[in-house]
């Protein structure tokens, strides 16, 4: 038996401390057999309360694994133009590289996954890990570049990074395939030239870059970097006039090229289009490991949910029964004032 409480022990104790002693408190003081079977109840319920808090479990139940010898690495253009407000019925960017994000995990279950952003600078916001939630909460707190220092569009001022990060990978764990995803619009706005992934093409497998807006261009919200971004609805200006992201297919085709891997123009009305693992192998393994814990937690909360359930239907019974005495009260008052007058 294991215990994953959902507070500290010792702050449970002290929040249940005073119900016990209200609940021992009236078991002592009843003064009828209907009061002590009403107050017993109370405390079961209180006692099961506990425990759920507990969370208890049987620990090394058997649970299947899913593996797969792919690691993939996702790059992902964190610039003002990712929001640029041309991806289906006027969303962001942003809204379709993360639905295409969440079906390519679900693509590549098993595999290891990366997570690197670029603006005027690349970051690994995640190193390789097989924890999908953790590139999905990666994603949805992730935020396009502050509009006050940006520096422009640097379309490839992630490939040193993307370099690195393939380079580790493939001195330590040589035996897996690497795949590189590049999800951006290919819009350079920087004056320095942008620099080639052709370094890195050697060390990937497969992979795609999937492009991102349209030739006509989406205007772009004013971003603070934070969750609350553009609390006026205020757009990027330039020469007076709202600026305007467009889709530059050419840059996006380069890095395809240097990559060696296809590029896909992507719309809101289309699927994404993912490429087969290569040298990819999956296995399913049955463990019995303490990270196999069975919650009987449900358990105690269905019992708790019945209890208070009883608890609920008496007190209905007796508001109902005490509004049946007062207006039986209220009646015969006023056939004796009715007989008073007469």
């Amino acid at each position: 038996m294991t215990f994953q409480p959902v507070i500290m022990p010792i702050l449970l104790v002290v929040l249940f401390a005073p119900l016990v002693f209200i609940v021992v408190r009236a078991l002592i003081t009843a003064k009828s057999a209907r009061q002590r079977g009403l107050w017993s109840t109370r405390a079961l319920l209180v006692a099961l309360c506990f425990a759920m808090l507990l969370r208890p479990g049987i620990a090394g139940t058997p649970t299947q694994t899913v593996a797969t010898n792919t690691d993939i690495y996702l790059v992902v253009d964190t610039t003002a133009s990712i929001v640029a407000e041309d991806w289906g019925d006027g969303e962001p960017r942003l809204s379709g590289i993360r639905d295409d994000i969440a079906e390519l995990v679900t693509e590549y279950a098993g595999a290891r996954f990366s997570f690197i952003t670029f603006a005027s600078t690349a970051e690994v916001r995640l190193p390789l890990t097989t924890d999908s939630s953790a590139v999905m909460s990666s994603l949805a707190v992730m935020r396009p570049e502050t509009t006050s220092v940006s520096r422009g569009s640097d379309i490839g001022a992630a490939s040193a990074t993307l370099e690195r990060v393939l380079t580790a990978a493939a001195e330590s764990t040589a035996d897996r395939s690497r795949m590189v995803f590049y999800f951006g619009d290919g819009e350079q706005t920087s004056s320095r030239d942008p620099k080639s992934f052709v370094d890195s093409a050697e060390l990937v497998d497969g992979g795609a870059v999937f492009g991102y807006g349209t030739t006509e261009g989406g205007p772009m919200k004013v971003t603070s970097g934070y969750a609350t971004d553009s609390p006026d609805d205020s757009y990027i200006e330039y020469e007076g006039e709202i600026a305007l992201s467009v889709l530059d297919e050419e840059n996006l085709q380069t890095i395809a090229d240097d990559l060696g891997i296809e590029l896909q123009v992507r719309d809101a009305g289309s699927t994404a289009q993912f490429p087969a693992a290569p040298r990819s192998s999956m296995t399913l393994a049955n463990s019995e490991t303490a990270g196999g814990i069975f919650d009987l937690s449900w358990i105690l909360a269905i019992a708790v949910s019945l209890i208070v359930a009883w608890e609920l239907l008496r007190a209905t019974m007796m508001t109902t029964q005490l509004r049946g005495l007062k207006a039986t009260s209220r009646a015969e008052q006023r056939a004796e004032d009715e007989g008073s007058h007469v």
